[in-house]
């Protein structure tokens, strides 16, 4: 068997697995899109990027099924080119999963047609067209694969190839992967953690241990950190309102990506609210797929944890309130740029490289009135990976841009666990795992993730990358 490490290797976007059997079966975990800065994006050692998502380190055509971890476009973003690629096979992944990549997956093919139109209207006439990665067609296509499964099902993607998912506690529908391949004489257990998830958050259970395995393809987004805890993450967020909202009478405006990480703010908004301790100022969700990824969330019950199906026996709907309106239509998302009056914006994408984030950024950053608050990782080259690391200025849609603004960051609110809480989810695999390879991480978190791991019992731990591949 053999591993070859196509993405998110000494990276953080672009999840993409390739495992080829004895038998030259193929298998894909993930299909992530790469998503970085506007200018020279780099891998974690400095190499280009540029024309990763364009482009395949296998042949489409040949794999013979993919398999997902979750619905987070840099793990499923580039499916529809698969697809329109070539790629015939089935498509597994959680039913929530399949849900939320029918939602996620046709805004994206919508962004990719519309940057390609944009592109063409600024291009000389000389050059050629530019062609978006893929349309809303391949998506419908691709969409036609899916077959879902619970967590905690065996099932067969080949006679020698079973797999389960088992909860991983990062957005709804997130799953670890376990493969049980059989080979000769020999039965080799592959875990694949996807992104491993926090414990006590809202809305979600906590991340499960994987089932023991022989090898491991772990995640390392926060391998060198530890979060802030809880209670300090509601006391931060209610100053943060506070001084935006009611001393500076700005406005409070949040990046966040649309699945999960904007249903958990609107969450803690609703619990604030109901306990009298939000400022009456107007609430505002300024994304279509937000709204949507909401009711994807609602018909889900079964992903919450306990304290949320609690909490529902008082309150039936705990993603609204009095004072919070969801925004789809583009002129209710212009006028928010256009009012002066206090409030709270949330805002696709968390790390504002698309999407209406990117007009608010260039409204609203050289205002010293508002505040934009930072709530999870962002990629170094993107803009909000700028501002986390103190930028004075930012270019913006052909503007350059001083940031007046104040800038706030709580990874609290990350949906990715922290070296303390992934060993937790690892620790049952100090006797059994022969080795760990680390992705989905910048080549510094991840040498720190991995000293840690071995200073804690693991055998060996290795930093694939990009293109390398094991013969396990």
């Amino acid at each position: 068997m053999k591993i070859k490490f196509c993405g998110a290797a000494r990276e953080v976007t672009g999840s993409c697995h390739l495992i080829t059997l004895d038998d030259n079966f193929r298998i894909l975990l993930d299909c992530g899109l790469y998503q970085g800065g506007e200018e020279g994006e780099n891998d974690g050692d400095g190499n280009p990027m540029k024309g990763f998502n364009e482009k395949w380190m296998f042949d489409p055509r040949d794999i013979d099924c993919l398999i997902l971890s979750h619905a987070h476009i840099d793990h499923t973003g580039r499916v529809p080119k698969l697809v329109a690629d070539g790629f015939r096979g089935k498509i597994y992944a959680t039913h929530a999963t399949r849900d939320l990549c029918s939602i996620m997956l046709l805004d994206s093919a919508k962004i990719q047609e519309y940057d390609a139109q944009y592109k063409n209207r600024k291009k000389p006439k000389a050059e050629a067209e530019v062609q978006p990665l893929y349309v809303v067609e391949d998506v419908r296509t691709a969409l036609s694969q899916f077959v879902g499964y619970n967590y905690e099902q065996w099932f067969h993607v080949h006679p020698k190839v079973r797999v389960m998912y088992r909860d991983a506690g990062h957005i709804l529908g997130s799953a670890s992967v376990t493969l049980e391949i059989q080979e000769g004489e020999r039965t080799i257990r592959l875990g694949f953690t996807g992104d491993i998830g926090r414990p006590n958050r809202p809305i979600l259970g906590d991340p499960l241990p994987l089932p023991e395995a022989d090898y491991i393809i772990c995640e390392s987004t926060y391998g060198d950190r530890e979060h802030e805890s809880a209670p300090g993450e509601v006391e931060h967020f209610v100053r943060v309102v506070h001084h935006t909202c009611v001393e500076k009478r700005g406005k409070l405006i949040i990046p966040a990506f649309s699945v999960g990480r904007t249903q958990e703010i609107v969450y803690m908004l609703d619990q604030l609210h109901r306990a009298g301790r939000l400022p009456k100022v107007p609430v505002y969700v300024d994304s279509p797929l937000a709204v949507n990824a909401t009711e994807v969330f609602v018909n889900h019950p079964e992903c919450f944890d306990h304290d949320l199906h609690q909490y529902m026996l008082e309150d039936d709907n705990p993603f609204g309130f009095n004072g919070l309106q969801y925004v789809r239509s583009v002129e209710g998302s212009k006028q928010l740029n256009t009012s002066q009056n206090p409030c709270i914006i949330i805002s696709a994408s968390g790390m504002m490289t698309a999407g209406r984030i990117r007009h608010h950024l260039l409204n609203g950053i050289e205002n010293q009135r508002n505040t934009f608050l930072i709530v999870g990782y962002c990629s170094p080259n993107t803009p909000g990976g700028r501002l986390r690391e103190g930028a004075q200025s930012l270019y913006i849609m052909g503007q350059n841009k001083q940031v007046l603004a104040d800038v706030e960051v709580m990874d609290s609110f990350s949906a990715h666990g922290d070296r303390v809480e992934m060993l937790e989810v690892l620790k049952n695999q100090r006797a059994s795992a022969k080795k760990i390879w680390l992705v989905h991480g910048t080549t510094d978190r991840q040498e720190k993730w991995r000293d840690y791991l071995l200073e804690n019992g693991f055998a060996e731990v290795g930093i694939p990358g990009l293109g390398e591949e094991e013969v396990v």
